[in-house]
């Protein structure tokens, strides 16, 4: 008689979990989990750098050093109560089913491998490869390996979003007169019960001709009227961006995050708040992750670091660019601008270069924040200091990370768990307003 599988299941960890969140062990319940010796060897190859890959290789080389025991490589040692155990696996025989389709110089084939053979070995477990490798996990399916990707930290639905606009089409006249009172306020307990706001929500409120823009204070428990403001030479295009614009100058509002397709002008928002709020702060920070295309690393590019890095960062002088055009030659607010980027008040630089900096009294812009990984996301804003504003922007369709995808991504983790909470603001731009050509590009391309 078959024995029967075991509901606790064994997970096989890809190297590339672990490079996306070196706590992952802490989150597989009561299930066990195995390490390939060819994890741990490539873990060895990102320990050197400043890179966030390099910090979670050598986090993770610590907690396991801190559980180092000889059952590591024997029957698993204990993570805790309720838990279960974690264990290296040491390089093993090619079995003939994986040898006569993968080569062996591969990493990917030998821990592939491991996970064949473990499942043989232990018929009464459910053996599952965890890996954020699509074309593993297509290897991993076509000889019979349960695959999962690593989702602890992944948006399960999309849909349930906030956008943080809500358009009210029936609205009561009398309270659309009131905001455009001389004071354009309305308090809470007079908003129609059903209409329930959330803390920083926008609402496009109308009834018939009329309209008004308006935005919930859940500190002061009123409803706001928000009015087209001019940031720096900048004025927004439609409501959408009158509200982004609206957040960004919101000293109240510590986070914001916004999101929308190219050619919206998150980015360009973003830094034209910045400088209209310079004086509240002692730097102007505006970085992004660098994810080279086609995966190659910017050593492959001519130059030295500056020359490397310049081409990605360049998207950012080019907003740059935009606001100073505003302004005629030798006019005071472009001539600032660029004094700032002498003093170094106004920096444009890599992402990786923040890492270990104390972020203190700092408009803080972090571009194409979809390109992060849910726990470098937390990592930047656990660094913020007092008086601090951090502004994510991104287009959580346009991931560019190999590893990551609109799930998955950082900015869509930050808008599903910081949505509803006083400090945090989020705006979805879906207007573009580049150029006729770029919205259709946008669109159908």
């Amino acid at each position: 008689m078959a024995k029967a599988i075991s509901k606790k299941k064994c997970f096989v960890l890809d190297t590339n979990v672990i490079l996306h969140d070196s706590s992952c062990i802490n989150h597989f319940d009561e299930h066990d989990i195995v390490i390939p010796i060819t994890v741990l060897e490539e873990l060895d190859t990102f320990k050197k750098g400043n890179d966030t890959l390099n910090f979670h290789a050598r986090e993770f080389a610590r907690s396991l050093d801190a559980l180092s025991h000889d059952h590591l490589f024997d029957t698993g040692l204990e993570l805790g109560e309720g838990r279960g155990t974690i264990s290296i696996r040491l390089e093993s025989e090619f079995h003939p089913d994986i040898e006569r389709n993968f080569s062996r110089s591969q990493p990917d084939h030998r821990i592939l491998n491991s996970a064949y053979t473990l499942q043989l070995e232990r018929k009464n477990r459910n053996v599952v490869l965890v890996t954020k490798d699509v074309n593993l996990r297509m290897k991993a399916r076509s000889v019979g390996i349960p695959v999962e990707d690593y989702t602890s930290d992944r948006v399960t639905d999309l849909t349930t979003l906030d956008r943080g606009i809500r358009m009210v089409p029936e609205f009561e006249s009398k309270l659309i007169d009131k905001l455009y009172s001389l004071i354009p306020e309305i308090d809470a307990a007079d908003l129609p019960e059903e209409m329930a706001p959330q803390p920083n929500e926008c609402f496009i409120l109308r009834r018939g001709s009329k309209s008004a823009l308006a935005c919930y204070d859940q500190g002061m428990q009123l409803l706001r009227r928000v009015e087209k403001r001019t940031a720096y030479g900048i004025t927004p295009r439609n409501a959408e961006q009158s509200f982004a614009l609206d957040h960004l100058l919101n000293d109240s509002i510590r986070l914001v995050a916004i999101s929308g397709k190219a050619g919206t002008g998150k980015t360009l928002l973003a830094i034209a708040a910045a400088l209209e709020r310079r004086k509240q702060y002692t730097q102007i920070y505006v970085s992004r992750p660098i994810v080279p295309l086609s995966n190659r690393d910017i050593g492959f590019l001519p130059g030295d670091v500056d020359a490397k890095i310049a081409p990605y960062m360049q998207p950012l002088h080019d907003n740059l660019g935009v606001i100073k055009n505003q302004f005629t030659d030798g006019n005071k607010n472009s001539k600032r601008i660029g004094g700032m980027l002498e003093l170094d008040k106004l920096k444009i630089t890599p992402l990786t270069y923040i890492r270990g900096r104390s972020i203190v009294k700092t408009f803080f812009i972090v571009d194409e924040a979809q390109n992060l990984t849910p726990m470098e996301i937390k990592t930047i804003i656990t660094r913020a200091g007092e008086g601090t504003k951090l502004v994510f922007t991104g287009d959580i369709n346009q991931i560019d990370h190999p590893y990551l995808d609109s799930h998955s991504n950082g900015l869509s983790y930050l808008i599903s768990r910081m949505s509803g909470q006083n400090l945090f603001a989020h705006i979805t731009l879906q207007k573009g307003e580049r150029s006729e050509l770029a919205e259709l590009a946008a669109d159908l391309l």
